[in-house]
């Protein structure tokens, strides 16, 4: 499989999102949109949206997704098999309210 992940650096979707793939062994390109305005703009113009997480699979992109939708996008086309694993994060969780309070106040990035 083929998978980009375009995620935020410390963000609870973005954690859930990397938890499901780990918990899976899946390979895949953590993208990161919060430091890189040109792979921000790569992730609007596949998705044809500014929300993340947003997740490639193979071609398929998966729009605004938490952890738990990208499991059951993986299991509901038999990309992968059933686990018990427990993932090591939280997979629909936001940020924690210290975290969305410092983005809060830091300065607003401008990318376009």
């Amino acid at each position: 499989m083929n998978i980009k992940a375009y995620l935020k650096p410390h963000c609870g979707w973005s954690n859930g999102v990397r938890a499901i793939l780990r918990k899976y062994g899946l390979a895949f390109e953590d993208c990161d949109i919060f430091n890189n305005p040109d792979v921000y703009a790569e992730m609007v113009r596949k998705s044809g949206q500014p929300l993340s997480p947003c997740v490639e699979i193979d071609g398929v992109m998966l729009a605004d997704v938490s952890g738990e939708e990208v499991e059951n996008y993986l299991l509901a086309n038999n990309l992968v098999r059933p686990s018990s694993t427990v993932p090591d994060a939280p997979i629909s969780s936001g940020c924690s309210p210290e975290a969305e309070q410092a983005r809060l106040t830091d300065e607003p990035i401008r990318f376009f």
